[in-house]
């Protein structure tokens, strides 16, 4: 479970320097651009290149489509240029670039009938959540406005205002603060909790505990899948209500036990052999998630589970979900840090978990889940 080692040979400081040198050389680059065997590279590298240049440009694209609820309205089918400049108030002119600018990120199309989506478009469009987060990243990028002095730590961020419910009980008993943390993370909750339960064995498990679930996103996916086990929700006061309104909604009352509390301060309930904890750790510090794991530890029977499911970072080889963007999110949010597998392993052997396995997630880039055992 340790991260894995950067492959191959460290290749000697006087190769890589005469390496470097050669392949920023203008010169080289002109030969290599008409060489027929090193063309095609050049070709993809610079467009590589270019696309991590035009990056900013291409978010905030993404995030003006949204915020008109473009998609949306091209769900229903193709609209002209003329009646989505009008129903977004844009001038058609400035329209037609924005459109043309989604066409090149490859959301839209155009065609006689006027602008479409893509496939990757609709599926834009209908992952629950995602254009909600999209929305909020306004106050992520003001955040990144100046990146020398986010990365410095000189930055008061404004998303740690966004997210105040990470920051103890208090901060969350406000319930519009509640409710819209809540919604956020239950809407895109739907696909976390179908790649994590498809990797997790319900074989054996009489009482799932979930800890910090918010409203019961998970859960009452967790009561949809497993028709047998008893389900206890472990989260804030202020949650309360949303929870228990949506297991009335999935008839399915009769089998939660919802105890308010904090895990910073409250023991956890024990009778579950089942716990999980999701998009929970990477909100907080090493010490509250070895203080947090402890605490499962102790009210988990023995052979008892951990279920952890979360995005993470790559470790030793770092990937684009985890390392540049989600411990850049953990960063501005100034609680935790995102996490690599190897480390959340090193942390839940810290508190006494056996029998560490991380299987292969289908979608990184969504979450990843690991598991641990209390010896019997």
């Amino acid at each position: 479970m340790s991260d894995l080692p950067l492959t191959g040979p460290v290749a000697k400081p006087r190769r890589v320097g005469w390496r470097n040198r050669l392949l920023s050389s203008p010169k080289f680059q002109d030969w290599a651009a008409r060489f027929p065997l090193t063309r095609g590279i050049v070709r993809r590298e610079g467009e590589a290149m270019f696309d991590l240049v035009a990056g900013f440009c291409h978010s905030q694209i993404l995030q003006a489509l949204v915020s008109l609820d473009i998609p949306q309205k091209l769900l229903a089918g193709p609209m002209s240029l003329a009646a989505l400049a009008h129903m977004a108030q844009i001038p058609p002119e400035r329209m037609r670039i924005l459109l043309n600018a989604g066409v090149a990120l490859g959301l839209l199309k155009s065609g006689r009938r006027g602008y479409a989506l893509t496939r990757r478009g609709s599926a834009l469009a209908g992952v629950p959540g995602l254009a909600d987060m999209i929305r909020h990243h306004d106050v992520l990028y003001r955040d990144l406005a100046d990146p020398v002095a986010f990365f410095r730590g000189e930055t008061e961020t404004e998303l740690a205002g966004f997210w105040p419910y990470v920051f103890g009980a208090g901060a969350a008993e406000d319930p519009q603060t509640a409710e819209r943390y809540s919604l956020l993370m239950a809407d895109s909750q739907r696909m976390v909790a179908e790649d994590t339960l498809d990797l997790v064995s319900l074989r054996g498990v009489s009482h799932w505990m979930d800890v910090g679930g918010g409203t019961g996103a998970f859960l009452a996916a967790v009561a949809t899948r497993a028709p047998t086990p008893d389900l206890t929700l472990f989260d804030l006061p202020a949650v309360v209500p949303g929870a228990t309104a949506r297991f009335a909604s999935i008839g399915a009352t009769d089998r939660l036990r919802i105890v308010p509390g904090s895990f910073r301060d409250d023991a956890l309930p024990t009778g579950a052999n089942m716990i999980s904890l999701v998009r929970v750790l990477y909100d907080h510090s090493d010490e509250t998630v070895q203080a947090l794991l402890t605490s499962v530890y102790a009210a988990l029977p023995p052979g008892g589970r951990v279920i952890i499911s979360e995005p993470m970072t790559g470790g030793a080889r770092p990937e684009r979900a985890g390392d540049a963007y989600f411990a850049l999110y953990c960063l501005a949010m100034r609680t935790g840090r995102a996490r690599s597998a190897g480390e959340i392993a090193s942390l839940l052997a810290g508190a006494g978990f056996t029998a560490i396995s991380a299987p292969r997630s289908r979608r990184p880039f969504v979450t990843t889940t690991i598991e641990g055992v209390k010896p019997a």
